[in-house]
């Protein structure tokens, strides 16, 4: 979820949290005793109440004696047990630049050696998954633990102090999942609808199914309708949603002002996504996206939780159901786009030779305030840009709608039109300051 962080268990048993002994914990203490220090969860130290009384190190003693230990508790004795799962840790990335760059999460053990926390998180600590270290605090008392969760909670922080925009919302692959499952050609079988509601809720909630949008010749649901469970999944749920927004891929139509031929006007009633595509906007860290709204009139735990439910229905979405990949075939430019690329450089480059040699001639009309040197870099600058301008227009006309950079590019995970067209048709003219890059150092 996105409040929790996964720790490894190495990590687990040797941050430990002193636990005093009571009437309601001492069986629970004394299990935790008995494994020592190097089963999990166990504990490492117990530090008998008196004044006069030593520190025992779990480490040294074998079975027999840590059973005597266990037996020998007493209330009021402190046991430093290993971290277990929700336990509350401070979570911090360097440098630390906001209040969100140090945040509280809950723990959860798992294997292998490195800390992972979901991916709508990383904004708020500005991460990504190339090696990034971070560091983790174990608050040491419960009043510790009851201020570090609510001041410092993620689900208390999901909105930046700085202008009250969503810092922690979907990204990437769930802004891709949540557009390609919200296509208006998208049906679904009652059987992969009701996998679809099992994904976003592990299989553990219960769900209201919908009416099929489709009955004759056989029953069909919609992506649409998946997306309305995210928000309400079944009547037991106190949460109704009204929003209105253009998203990206919105384009007017004169028939009707709401009207997208794209269906990117994005429309919910009461919880039910009627129309659009969910793309960047309603999805992102935007004012009056999905998100904002849920904050706003149901509070951080309806916020949180549909964040929760989207990244596990996109994520096994996109991993196990349908499958997002990019290859080579998805940038390779066809034999149209390659001959006018030809025709674009050839006409491009002769209006390039022609001003120079007006500047060798002595003949070229100067810029307001430029000598003809700087009227020919200029005029060179933007000959060349808008050679690679018309080239990615081009690219992306020819592109198919089932290209991966294409739907990258409209729904907003990821990339832009220029990266398409430099990947697909020309690198361009690459400038530095606003000037083509000058001879010598």
């Amino acid at each position: 979820a996105i409040d929790q962080v996964g720790v490894p268990l190495q990590v687990a048993k040797i941050m430990t949290y002193p636990e005093r002994v009571s009437a309601s914990n001492r069986d629970r203490l004394k299990r935790l005793v008995m494994n020592g220090p190097t089963q999990h969860p166990g504990a490492n130290i117990i530090r008998p109440s008196g004044d006069n009384a030593f520190t025992k190190s779990l480490s040294y003693a074998d079975e027999r004696q840590r059973r005597k230990m266990a037996d020998d508790l007493k209330v009021g004795d402190v046991v430093e047990r290993h971290m277990v799962d929700n336990d509350i840790v401070l979570f911090n990335r360097q440098p630390s630049l906001h209040k969100l760059s140090i945040m509280a999460h809950r723990v959860k053990v798992m294997p292998w050696r490195t800390f992972r926390f979901n991916e709508c998180v990383c904004a708020p600590y500005n991460a990504d998954f190339d090696g990034d270290e971070m560091n983790m605090h174990l608050p040491q008392t419960e009043e510790a633990r009851a201020e570090a969760a609510t001041l410092m909670g993620v689900t208390s922080n999901l909105v930046t102090p700085r202008n009250g925009e969503p810092v922690v919302a979907a990204t990437q692959d769930f802004i891709t999942g949540a557009y390609l499952l919200t296509q208006k050609d998208v049906f679904l079988t009652r059987e992969a609808f009701c996998r679809m509601a099992a994904y976003l809720g592990d299989a553990a909630e219960h769900i209201d199914l919908p009416p099929p949008s489709i009955f004759r010749p056989h029953q069909l649901w919609t992506g649409k309708q998946v997306f309305s469970l995210l928000v309400k999944s079944s009547h037991f749920v106190d949460c109704s949603v009204n929003l209105e927004m253009e998203e990206r891929n919105y384009s007017k139509s004169d028939a009707m002002a709401y009207f997208c031929p794209q269906d990117g006007y994005v429309c919910f009633r009461n919880s039910e996504l009627i129309s659009g595509n969910l793309c960047k906007k309603t999805k992102g860290g935007q004012k009056g996206g999905l998100y904002y709204v849920l904050l706003r009139d149901h509070g951080p735990g309806h916020a949180a939780r549909c964040m929760n439910r989207l990244a596990k229905l996109c994520g096994r979405l996109i991993g196990g159901h349908r499958g997002f990949s990019i290859g080579i075939d998805d940038v390779m430019p066809s034999p149209i786009l390659l001959e006018l690329k030809r025709e674009l450089l050839e006409g491009g480059f002769s209006k390039c030779d022609e001003q120079i040699r007006l500047y060798e001639a002595g003949q070229l009309p100067l810029k307001p305030g430029c000598d003809s040197l700087q009227s020919l870099e200029s005029e060179l600058n933007s000959v060349l840009g808008e050679i690679r301008r018309k080239c990615g227009e081009e690219a992306l006309k020819k592109l198919p709608w089932h290209n991966s950079p294409r739907i990258m590019t409209e729904c907003g995970s990821k990339g832009s039109d220029i990266n398409i067209s430099q990947m697909m048709a020309i690198l361009g003219q690459q400038s530095v300051g606003g000037k083509r890059i000058q001879n010598g150092f």
